[in-house]
């Protein structure tokens, strides 16, 4: 009794110090932070290399950055769209798509020689790649009777823009709208979907959340998405939001994930990482942040999600979280919606050794979708 008396006394004032401590203790945490903060602007804003950054006058360095582009298109223009044991199964085409500031986007397509259309998939690659990476996906595509558009981002691939430097994410997904929109006005009736990867995941989930997008969408297909992303350190994340405006093209090299495999396959990983036109560097502030805002976004809102989808992911992904898709197909209000789970896959799924089934699921999916939809009769 009196041991129980004991224990009756000491319990309220156990938690009342309890409630006293934490707040100090999280407001420590604050304040530690804030000076972490203020220390690593004045460390970026006169680091010496910066001096030296300031010299070079704005005109040279938009010449250089034109210059790049330049190059970067030329390679693009020459990548391998088809292979000599394709035959002459399907036909292919590249050219320039102005995006809503009126930058140059370089995109691809592939579509069946012969043969009545079933659908169009337009692939939004992801972080750091191009859209030429996926043409063995387009060729399996395309013998199923699907045509194919793939559009490189800003700053990627043969696009206009700095390599790897993403102002805006949002000005991706209006990018994606906008020529997904040409894309039915050249091919009425067709039934369109979309796909993103990565980072292009979050792009297209994003962009579908839209009526006037979802609309136009079957459905969309998300490989490995870039979803409840956190920052490398939690000083990232605080200092992002204003490092994005007073230096959003610095690179923060503790953030780059190059060294991370994102495939199984090492010929596949090899060619990733000797790709001039894959962006190796590390990161920059303005992308970085950009991804911790559109994932946030998405985590905040994701049973609001009404458009039909397929997500895919390995459960040995190191880059993106694949519970991250599980909670999405949980919570999303989708009347139709499918997951897959590949045990021991890593990132880049349609890189992987068995990229031609994981391929195949996504064509099995497509046509189940089409299955159900009654504007597949004009099509049969």
């Amino acid at each position: 009794m009196a041991s129980g008396a004991v224990v009756a006394e000491m319990e309220p004032l156990t938690s009342g110090a309890s409630n006293r401590i934490i707040p100090l203790l999280r407001a420590l945490q604050r304040f530690v932070l804030f000076v972490y903060t203020i220390i690593f602007s004045l460390i970026l804003l006169f680091h010496p290399r910066h001096r030296q950054t300031r010299r070079v006058s704005p005109s040279r360095l938009r010449k250089l950055e034109e210059e790049d582009t330049l190059r970067r298109r030329s390679l693009a223009e020459r990548l391998e769209m088809v292979f000599d044991d394709w035959g002459d199964s399907l036909c292919w085409d590249t050219y320039l798509f102005f995006g809503v500031k009126r930058n140059a986007l370089f995109c691809r397509s592939w579509f069946p020689v012969s043969g009545e259309i079933k659908g169009i998939l337009l692939i939004i690659h992801g972080l750091n790649e191009h859209g030429g990476r996926y043409a063995n996906f387009a060729r399996q595509l395309t013998s199923c009777n699907f045509g194919v558009y793939t559009m490189d981002w800003i700053g990627h691939g043969g696009s206009d823009g700095l390599h790897g430097y993403v102002p805006s994410l949002d000005h991706v997904v209006a990018d994606t709208t906008a020529f997904l929109q040409k894309i039915k006005l050249e091919n009425p009736g067709v039934p369109c979907f979309l796909f993103g990867h990565s980072t292009g995941g979050a792009v297209v989930l994003k962009a579908s959340s839209h009526p006037h997008v979802k609309d136009m969408l079957e459905g969309i297909i998300l490989t490995s998405p870039a979803l409840r992303v956190k920052p490398a350190h939690p000083i990232v994340g605080v200092v992002a939001p204003l490092f994005s405006l007073i230096a959003p093209r610095f690179q923060f090299k503790g953030a780059n994930k190059r060294g991370i495999p994102v495939t199984r396959d090492p010929v596949a990983l090899k060619a990733k990482y000797t790709d001039p036109l894959v962006y190796t560097g590390p990161i920059r502030v303005r992308t970085g942040h950009e991804i911790l805002r559109i994932s946030s976004y998405l985590m905040h809102n994701i049973k609001s999600i009404t458009v039909p989808f397929f997500v895919l992911h390995g459960t040995a992904d190191r880059v993106t979280d694949p519970m991250a898709s599980q909670d999405l197909y949980n919570e999303a209000a989708s009347e139709f919606k499918d997951i897959k789970l590949y045990e021991g896959y890593l990132h880049d799924l349609l890189f992987e050794p068995e990229r031609e089934e994981i391929g195949r699921d996504i064509v099995d999916w497509m046509e189940k979708k089409l299955r159900m939809d009654p504007r597949e009769v004009s099509f049969q």
